[in-house]
């Protein structure tokens, strides 16, 4: 019941215009065929972004050089903006107590925000360390 209440509060306070602004640059990076790959993980993040209570992020072991490639240039391009904006945003929401779980998902937001590529979005109710993650 707590999540849905801070996923409630996440989506009317910040969630709704993060997940349209990673909506937008998702549709921008679909343009051209070769950003296809960061258009997808913008799409993955907004979501995420939409309703973060109750959800993690981990790494796909199986990820490869491809995704470390594609990495690299997403933080060169867009990972550090996002992380500073979402740095930023967790200031500003942590100012008051209310703020804080917020700040805190907006902070949890970051290393999928740095490094997208070779990155899943689990359930942390269903995902149990050391489990292998299903695409």
């Amino acid at each position: 019941m707590l999540r849905l209440i801070l996923n409630v509060v996440w989506l009317v306070l910040s969630g709704f215009w993060l997940f349209l602004g990673y909506m937008l640059a998702g549709i921008v990076a679909c343009l051209l065929v070769v950003t296809i790959p960061f258009g997808i993980a913008s799409f993955r993040i907004g979501l995420y972004a939409l309703w973060p209570f109750g959800r993690d992020v981990v790494r796909d072991p199986r990820a490869g050089a491809a995704s470390t490639i594609g990495n690299v240039l997403w933080i060169v391009l867009f990972g550090w903006w996002l992380v500073l904006g979402h740095i930023g945003t967790a200031l500003a929401l942590a100012v008051t107590i209310i703020g804080l779980p917020l700040a805190w998902a907006n902070l949890k937001l970051i290393p999928v925000s740095l490094l997208p590529l070779g990155s899943r979005i689990v359930d942390s109710d269903t995902y149990m360390p050391g489990q292998p993650v299903l695409r």
